[in-house]
């Protein structure tokens, strides 16, 4: 028997925070989204051949 219950402050401090938080999210999911696009074209050529990538390569 259950005399108690647990109170779960996750949904209100959800509904409250929401106003705030939801441009960093929808920014967040944006740049994601770009940044995977840009780079699930590379090959293992372009890689090669990519500047950066060699400055950044571990040794």
């Amino acid at each position: 028997m259950k005399f108690f219950s647990a109170f779960d402050p996750w949904p209100v401090f959800f509904r409250r925070e929401w106003g705030r938080t939801w441009p960093f999210l929808a920014g967040f999911a944006v740049t994601g989204a770009l940044i995977t696009k840009m780079t699930a074209g590379f090959t293992e050529e372009d890689l090669k051949n990519s500047k950066f990538v060699q400055a950044h390569k571990n040794k």
